[in-house]
């Protein structure tokens, strides 16, 4: 399915206000949002509780209507059932059914897709052992841990290899090494031609994935653009070296005051956490330590890298699956062109 211009996601003057049971004005959760997300884009929509996060992903996903303003998603209508084939959400908690196995739950959502059954054996083949639980795959899911039923809720968005791919909260609950992990799947898919808008209140996952960022508060973007523009501070430099002798720095001090320059840091610089921890945990494996749950990631699966389907996920669906596969929306170029004339 493909938008107008590259634009997967298209939001114009956006605006929602709920209303008492007497429809009085009661809170307006959104106000006068304008979003504009590119094809391949991860883009990140931050903000404090409150801020309007959860709503503005409600009306992308069309299950609140907006008071006022225009909305686009992958070039349809959000409540276009046409438009969900393409779109996957991982919402902020786990719903998942406690007594199906992870290789269940995903047989599941596929069923929900109408995939045939030899698609979706072969998918849920590759995402459970691209999220590392090929190993509990016959486990219920009840029985997870926070982290591990997050795994499955993001291979459960996978499973029907949308284009657009909406994350609220992806690593919460997780290890340092599983919330690398994720991070570095949501990179590569980004990098693969997926469109993903990412929910976080972690902003250090959203500094090392996003191409652009969206700040809300109270209801309304606060700032936006890339994160070097948001990030950089143009008032200060900053020169590192290797490690310099105290008569060095003395010297360096001397002519930055000769120059009218009187505040100088000199620090020694520290590695983040997560790359000590990392460090600890790959030595630990290469010492052939075992711990028990969730294994390390595979790379992507196959379905999800734009290759050509194998002749498994090319077969028609046998007689025991009776499925019909509804066709692909096409685009509302009207809506588009309406959207883009708005001021």
């Amino acid at each position: 399915m493909s938008a107008a211009d590259g634009i997967d996601i298209k939001c114009v003057g956006v605006t929602k206000t709920f209303r008492d049971f007497w429809m009085r004005p009661r809170v307006r959760a959104v106000e006068g949002v304008d979003l504009e997300v590119r094809r391949g884009q991860i883009y990140g929509l931050l903000g404090p509780n409150g801020s309007g996060k959860s709503t503005t992903i409600k009306m992308l996903l069309g299950l609140l209507t907006p008071t006022s303003g225009r909305i686009a998603v992958l070039g349809r209508r959000p409540r276009d059932v046409g438009a969900k084939r393409h779109l996957g959400y991982l919402p902020e908690e786990s719903y998942l059914y406690r007594f199906l196995s992870a290789r269940e739950t995903l047989d599941y959502y596929g069923r929900l897709f109408r995939l045939p059954g030899n698609v979706r054996r072969e998918r849920t083949d590759r995402l459970l052992e691209m999220v590392g639980l090929e190993a509990v795959e016959h486990r219920p899911v009840g029985e997870f841990s926070k982290g591990m039923q997050r795994r499955v809720g993001l291979a459960q968005a996978l499973i029907n290899d949308p284009q657009l791919l909406i994350l609220d909260e992806p690593t919460s609950g997780m290890d340092p090494v599983a919330a690398r992990q994720i991070k570095d799947l949501i990179a590569d898919l980004g990098s693969r031609g997926k469109t993903v808008l990412l929910c976080t209140h972690q902003l250090s996952d959203v500094e090392d994935l996003c191409d652009r960022v969206a700040i809300m508060y109270g209801g309304r973007v606060r700032a936006e653009g890339t994160c070097d523009d948001l990030l950089v501070q143009e008032a200060l430099t900053t020169i590192q070296t290797d490690a310099l002798p105290e008569g060095v720095v003395a010297e360096i001090r001397g002519l930055l005051a000769r120059h009218g320059i009187d505040h100088c840091d000199v620090t020694r610089p520290r590695r983040r956490m997560e790359s000590l921890f990392l460090e600890i945990v790959d030595r630990a494996r290469a010492e052939g330590l075992q711990t028990s749950g969730a294994r390390s990631g595979g790379g992507v699966a196959d379905f999800l890298r734009g290759e050509p389907a194998s002749s498994a996920s090319t077969a028609p669906a046998g007689p025991t699956d009776g499925a019909v596969v509804a066709p692909a929306a096409e685009v509302d170029t009207g809506l588009i062109e309406s959207l883009a004339r708005r001021p």
